[in-house]
């Protein structure tokens, strides 16, 4: 697998712009007032581009090619696989379901992609607490958005954007009773966050715990209908 090339998402431009700002004005002010020490000015010259390089990779889109596939459940995000566990879902299918959550570091891609085809028949944001990513209960009491996704074949598949303790702010484009093209775009979470989904019994689960995967691209999960 391999990127054709890289973008800088829109979540990103005012960000990125605000870091610039504040470079300019930390390394004027070092200039103005601190001309003598060179070897000071030098050490916030390298910080201040360390700091635009993080921020920027933080917001690069890249472009992938997705392999449409109805029967495949593929990843929503970049990051590493925390949970697969049997478990209750409680809000809005109300039935057992096998969950797969994927843990996304501040250096990961942050862009999150629809995992199967179909239509958004659930929609709702929830605000809430900001506990780490990986805790127990940031799946329920975290700040975090809930969709669900109904295929042609009447089987839906519910997944939860969770804020982490540094994501404070949580973007979703999915409405209810639009179209969802599995892999296009349908969410960001800005510095570090979480991805729940939530899948059929009988479901058959193609990753495993601790494995990075590729958000568009890691086939998660084998619809058996």
């Amino acid at each position: 697998m391999s990127y054709k090339k890289m973008t800088i998402h829109k979540e990103g431009y005012t960000s990125i712009a605000l870091c610039i700002l504040f470079i300019f004005v930390l390394n004027a002010f070092v200039n103005f007032f601190l001309p003598e020490t060179l070897r000071f000015r030098w050490i916030i010259y390298i910080l201040s581009f360390a700091l635009f390089i993080i921020i920027l990779q933080f917001f690069r889109n890249p472009y992938i090619e997705v392999k449409k596939n109805d029967k495949h459940v593929i990843c929503p995000a970049d990051g590493k696989v925390v949970v697969i566990e049997e478990t209750e879902e409680t809000e809005y299918l109300k039935d057992k379901r096998i969950q797969v959550s994927v843990f996304m570091s501040p250096i990961n891609v942050h862009v999150n992609r629809n995992p199967i085809s179909g239509i958004v028949s659930y929609f709702k944001y929830h605000p809430g607490k900001f506990l780490m990513a990986w805790h127990p209960k940031s799946s329920t009491e975290n700040e975090r958005t809930t969709v669900v996704i109904e295929n042609k074949s009447g089987v839906s598949i519910l997944f939860r954007q969770i804020a982490g303790a540094l994501a404070r702010r949580i973007v979703c484009y999915s409405k209810e009773g639009e179209p969802a093209v599995q892999g296009e775009e349908f969410g960001f979470i800005k510095f570090g966050s979480r991805v729940d989904v939530f899948l059929p019994l009988g479901t058959e689960v193609k990753v495993g715990l601790g494995e990075v995967v590729k958000g568009g691209i890691t086939v998660l999960a084998h619809l058996n209908k």
